[in-house]
């Protein structure tokens, strides 16, 4: 989750000790301390930043959940696992994650988690689709190895795009979809999530469609919103129809011209203006910025529908403009 944000600790050094294909797209990376020191601890759900190398030459940092099945990030771990699949679309990050070769060296952030299980779930709904799998499955464990009441469903377009399978399959509650490409052909969340109860939580990661979906459903059911979890991986890619438009910083005193191919909170950090920011998937809300004026297309995960309706605040780091200006006070 990239960052102005709130402080972050120094960089962990880290070396590629292993390497695994799981599947055409997916590879597995066993990351050890390059100083050889203990790593710090995580709860299942977790996540590290990894420094990449992008094929313009910048860097950035990418986010992926730490995988472990036997514990719940104890202390006195010496390694982290993570998985990574390629996007073919994407920007350069999950490429240079799979040209790595063991012995190479990384620089990662100390493990946030931004998807944690909740201390008081009496049952937990567990749901996965794709390289979704990598918190769910941490998640698992750790609630197996605590003895706590859950079911676990994980689905995939077919069995050889299905990482952890054989993983999976340790848990007796665990139940495996393939789809197709057919997502009716798949779970069949009306079913899953038809009896939402006191202390009943449900936790979804996979494609943005699945989370969509998994939301809508469980809305309709009656769930209520703090018993629903999701963590996104990427943030939203360009819709069609999507333009450019104008930003206005009125006390930056800076007009900004925002491409349909990037966000404004990108165009922002661009023109050298200084806001504070985190998930940039539009989960966490730390970006939302007040509205002058114009009118915002709203498409992050966290504003309440009254702030949305009001048009008088947005999340800079995927939503978008309706209007062919936007006035925000910055």
């Amino acid at each position: 989750m990239d960052a102005t944000p709130a402080k972050q600790l120094a960089p962990i050094k880290v070396l590629v000790s292993e390497i695994r294909s799981l599947t055409p797209t997916i590879k597995a990376f066993v990351l050890r301390s390059a100083d050889k020191l203990e790593l710090p601890a995580y709860t299942a759900g977790a996540h590290i930043r990894v420094q990449v190398a992008l094929p313009g030459g910048e860097n950035d940092e990418r986010c992926y959940s730490l995988i472990d099945i036997d514990s719940d990030g104890c202390e006195g771990k010496f390694h982290y696992e993570i998985a990574v699949q390629l996007e073919a679309q994407g920007k350069g990050g999950s490429a240079f994650m799979h040209s790595l070769e063991v012995g190479s060296k990384l620089s990662i952030r100390t493990p946030k988690n931004d998807f944690p299980l909740s201390a008081g779930a009496k049952h937990s709904v567990l749901i996965a689709g794709g390289i979704g799998i990598t918190p769910v499955l941490s998640m698992a464990g750790a609630l197996q190895a605590s003895g706590r009441s859950f079911e676990f469903h994980y689905g995939t377009r077919s069995p050889d795009l299905m990482a952890f399978r054989a993983e999976v399959e340790t848990f007796r509650n665990a139940a495996l979809y393939f789809d197709g490409g057919n997502p009716q052909a798949g779970m069949q969340l009306e079913q899953l999530l038809a009896h939402p109860a006191h202390g009943k939580h449900v936790y979804v990661c996979g494609p943005r469609g699945l989370i969509d979906a998994v939301i809508a459903t469980a809305k309709r059911h009656g769930w209520p919103d703090d018993h629903v979890h999701f963590e996104l991986f990427n943030a939203p890619a360009a819709q069609g129809g999507d333009t450019a438009f104008e930003v206005e910083l009125r006390t930056s005193g800076k007009t900004l011209q925002v491409p349909a191919d990037k966000s404004i909170l990108d165009v922002i950090l661009a023109a050298g203006c200084d806001l504070m920011y985190d998930c940039k998937r539009g989960e966490c809300g730390m970006c939302a910025t007040p509205v002058l004026e114009g009118i915002p297309d709203h498409r992050d995960y966290n504003l309440p529908e009254d702030e949305r309706a009001s048009g008088k605040v947005m999340c800079v780091c995927v939503s978008r403009a309706k209007s062919p200006k936007l006035v925000l006070d910055i």
